[in-house]
């Protein structure tokens, strides 16, 4: 089987990408600086500013980098079959919602306004795009057939637990606490699948 070669070109931008992810969610928009992300990565401020014109396009670049690096990770976590609706549920929902949770730097709280103002088409494209994996997920399991009885419909289960994913994230104290909310959420919604008939 061959194996694939990743361009190093790529690799060095992906790279940087990676750094200014972590960069942002130190610092937040406001104080993270271009020579900080440019150290972080590696790299000098005039090579950085060569592949992004300014802070705002690099931001833009690196939220979407991170938003498809989680939906990929949450789509490979409800592919998992094996695991079952639930565990699905939860992994997805933690590689969407919990990776930052309680790792973000204190002045990291214009993040979410940043994300909005600069890239908010973006961020509701990858949102749309989670959700629709969560109600396929959904109507394709057991739990759909209940929907289907029940005058419930999967695209408004998976919002509901988007929305319950979202509120966690902001109000858990770490990741671990936000992983146990979302089990009880996701059992909460896989629970007319245990009942016994």
């Amino acid at each position: 089987m061959p194996v694939a070669v990743v361009d190093r070109t790529d690799a060095r931008h992906l790279a940087v990408l990676d750094a200014a992810v972590g960069v942002f969610a130190r610092y937040g928009f406001r104080k993270a600086s271009m020579d900080e992300v440019a150290r972080a990565a590696g790299v000098s401020r005039q090579g950085l500013y060569l592949q992004f014109a300014n802070k705002e396009e690099l931001f833009r670049r690196a939220l979407e980098h991170c938003l498809n690096t989680q939906l990929t990770e949450a789509l490979l976590a409800l592919a998992r079959i094996e695991d079952g609706l639930e565990a699905r549920l939860i992994a997805a929902c933690d590689a969407w919602s919990g990776r930052f949770v309680g790792s973000l730097g204190a002045d990291a709280s214009d993040l979410m306004c940043a994300s909005t103002s600069l890239a908010g088409t973006t961020l509701i494209r990858y949102e749309s795009q989670f959700e629709a994996a969560v109600a396929r997920a959904i109507a394709d399991s057991p739990l759909g057939g209940y929907c289907d009885k029940s005058d419930l419909c999967p695209k408004e289960l998976a919002r509901t637990l988007h929305a319950t994913a979202r509120g966690l994230k902001h109000s858990c104290a770490s990741r671990e606490e936000f992983v146990r909310g979302m089990a009880v959420a996701a059992r909460m919604f896989c629970a007319p699948l245990n009942q016994r008939g």
